[in-house]
């Protein structure tokens, strides 16, 4: 709900209010963000007053420091020397920017953001507000766009630049959000890692000056996830306050924090301003990704049900009710680029009597590509190793009742390749040779010709063999950023623009081959973000499968991303990353939570291992509504503990999952009770395979009697089943 009642804007959703009012100066004063509170006059709801060494605006007539005011989208060199939340430079190099109110609308419509992904799914309950200001010295308008999901508890946010003058203008800095909290006690919580070990929950208090998280890479990165909160000092996962926020944005980001010497918290969300500008010719506009934010008094759990929910319900393709997403089977680990026809019937073969859904070819099945070395860019088959084309094989595999799936990488280029061969100014490069890793250069994807081309041999290629299911990777982030094909004043625009190409390239295909089901991947979980899930429902989470790693990895992500987002896989022992050897159980109980596979030769395995493939495989299909629809509780942390402990309930709380591990064996362990969580209070639940019945407020407030085993990375499953009032 959305109120306009002069001089204030309440926003509010289910259990959130947010306050901003007009001040005298035009200046737009944000009041205030948290719990829901009445929506009455907060005129008396200040600090404001006059410092010394600041300069003073005068205000509801009041002096005050503009260094003091709570700011809905600050500005540069006015006074106000935190952070600003944008920058407009103009021709002549001026850089001073003020805006004050001019108008505002309350729409109808959630305004879409021209091609940037967006929340755009089931918005009829939504509400929309764009506030207009100005900067009447330099001609330009700044409308910062407002929308309210009351049922989330989430307002997304953008802003859109409008140049007015008669010359060119550059953007320098465009957050997409900006807030201003009065208080300087919080703990700032991130998404950190590395490859094959990402996005670990770190959090630490912050101080005065800055905190900020970022890319420089291309890419949202596998190193810190475009996702942060701020905590109260008290806050769990169950109690204290958190305000979370997110990017739907996949390449250079910056979430910062600046806590000033008056003890406010400014928080900031948007594109990096170190590899990002844009000239705005008269009469343009440019418009930020979308950011979201939340609310939650009820601690960090709380924070992640409202991104959980935003994301399957309203957006794009992963808030597509009918959506089923496969159980595959990917023949990575099991042959790498060693592929041949016979050898992918023999897998296939292997396969039979497995009732896993869909066969999925990686790497290595295109140009002349036995290594990674060469043919990136090349999408026809290797006609040495596959004389008739794949048509054997998708044959093959339909016949064995399984649906065909192809892996690429559409933004890449080999120097050996037909393609680098024939457009060699194709791949992103500057004044020197461009950088290499992996033996792969990047394709410069803002350039149109380059979309239309892979998207060509892409198109012809799912036609042909009629692909039900794509494995889209991204191996490397960018380097030698720029373009021949760019003015010099435009270089900085070359990263923002390579985005736009891939989300059109990602948006054509899409929309071309509906019935394809497409899932991310970059080295693993290197672009994990609401953008690349606006377009593919789930992403391949780490390249690191090991079931002991992947507690933590996947324990991280669901702070931000919901298990049906997530794709998790069980993959052979030793594991292929790390050399650990954990228990065939242990592997499918904890890749259960998310969108599940296997990546392994099953021609090695042992029969009591394909027995048990077949029985994880029907307990995946009965817990698949919980996991694309359900509620997940994070219940015991990987990082704190040896006891790794998760929950996913139904949407009606009459049946739950409950998966708990122990990583370490300890001598002469003792034991625990695991409290559930988001059970009915009423009635009674049937614990399987336990053998109990229990109430849902007993199991909660009492828990699970866990004893510890005396075996390295054992996992328990329980499910549970609501039997009566």
């Amino acid at each position: 709900m959305i109120i306009w009642k002069e001089p204030y804007f309440y926003l509010e959703t289910k259990h959130t209010s947010y306050i901003m009012r007009i001040l005298s100066n035009g200046m737009l004063h944000h009041v205030y963000y948290g719990a829901k509170i009445p929506k009455e006059d907060m005129g008396w709801y200040q600090l404001f007053q006059g410092k010394g060494f600041s300069p003073a605006v005068t205000v509801n007539g009041l002096v005050s420091s503009a260094d003091l005011i709570p700011q809905e989208y600050p500005s540069f060199g006015r006074g106000d020397y935190r952070c600003p939340a944008f920058a407009v430079e103009t021709a002549d190099g001026r850089r001073l920017n003020e805006l004050t109110y001019d108008h505002h609308e309350i729409l109808e419509e959630k305004p879409a953001l021209p091609g940037l992904p967006s929340l755009d799914v089931n918005m009829e309950e939504s509400n929309s507000l764009a506030v207009t200001l100005k900067d009447a010295a330099c001609g330009y308008e700044v409308v910062l766009h407002y929308t309210v999901l009351e049922e989330e508890d989430v307002i997304a946010r953008h802003t859109e630049i409008r140049n007015r003058g008669k010359d060119a203008v550059y953007v320098r800095r465009a957050a997409s959000l900006s807030l201003d909290i009065e208080r300087d006690n919080l703990e700032f919580l991130s998404l950190s890692g590395a490859w094959g070990r990402e996005r670990y929950p770190n959090r630490r208090p912050l101080s005065p000056g800055t905190t900020s998280i970022e890319s420089r890479r291309g890419s949202s990165s596998h190193q810190l996830n475009p996702f942060a909160a701020l905590a109260s000092p008290d806050a769990t996962e169950t109690a204290g306050e958190v305000y979370g926020f997110s990017l739907i944005y996949s390449a250079d980001f910056q979430i910062l924090t600046e806590v000033s010497q008056y003890g406010c918290t400014r928080l900031q969300a948007g594109l990096n301003p170190e590899t990002f500008s844009w000239k705005m010719e008269a009469g343009e506009t440019f418009v930020t990704p979308e950011a979201l934010m939340t609310y939650s008094g009820h601690g960090f759990q709380e924070m992640s049900h409202h991104f959980h929910d935003v994301c399957r319900r309203h957006l794009g393709r992963s808030a597509a009710r009918d959506m089923v997403h496969p159980i595959i089977i990917n023949s990575w680990e099991a042959m790498y680029f060693d592929l041949s026809e016979e050898k992918l019937k023999q897998f296939l073969a292997d396969c039979e009597g497995l009732d896993i859904d869909t066969f999925v070819v990686d790497d290595g099945w295109f140009g002349r590509r036995t290594d990674d070395q060469s043919s990136l860019g090349d999408w026809f088959v290797d006609e040495e190793r596959f004389p008739g084309g794949l048509h054997g094989v998708a044959e093959c595999c339909r016949n064995a009742g399984m649906k065909f799936g192809i892996w690429f990488e559409p933004e890449m280029i080999s120097r050996d390749s037909r393609l680098y061969k024939a457009h060699p100014d194709w791949c992103i490069r500057g004044q020197e040779e461009p950088v290499e890793c992996r033996h792969q250069l990047v394709l410069d994807m803002s350039r149109k010709e380059v979309v239309d081309g892979i998207y060509e041999q892409m198109a012809a290629f799912i036609r042909e063999y009629d692909i039900t299911y794509i494995k889209w990777d991204f191996n490397r982030n960018l380097t030698d950023n720029g373009s021949f094909f760019l003015p010099p004043d435009r270089q900085r625009e070359h990263t923002h623009r390579y985005m736009l190409g891939v989300y059109s390239l990602m948006h054509r295909l899409t929309e071309t081959f509906p019935q394809v089901f497409f899932e991310g991947c970059s080295g693993g979980g290197g672009r994990f973000d609401f953008g690349i899930l606006y377009y593919m429902p789930q992403i391949w989470t780490s390249d690191d499968s090991d079931a002991a790693e992947r507690l933590r990895i996947q324990y991280g992500t669901s702070y931000a991303y919901p298990p049906a987002s997530m794709v998790a896989h069980v993959s052979a022992c030793p594991n292929h990353q790390t050399g650990r050897i954990t228990p065939f159980a242990t592997r499918g109980e904890v890749a259960q939570m998310c969108n599940y596979g296997y990546e392994l030769a099953v021609g090695q395995l042992a029969s009591e291992e394909k027995t048990m493939i077949r029985e994880q495989v029907r307990k995946h299909r009965r817990l698949d509504e919980m996991i694309q629809r359900g509620i997940f509780y994070r219940l015991c942390s990987p990082f704190t503990g040896n006891l790794c402990a998760w929950q996913m309930v139904s949407e009606d709380q009459k049946r739950s999952y409950v998966m708990a591990a122990f990583l370490m064996a300890e001598p002469n362990p003792g034991g625990q009770y695991l409290r559930l969580q988001g059970l009915r209070k009423d009635g009674q639940y049937k614990v399987e395979p336990l053998g109990i019945t229990a109430g849902g407020e007993t199991l909660m407030r009492a828990g699970i009697p866990v004893i510890a085993p005396q075996r390295d990375y054992t996992a328990f499953a329980f499910e549970l089943e609501w039997l009566s009032e």
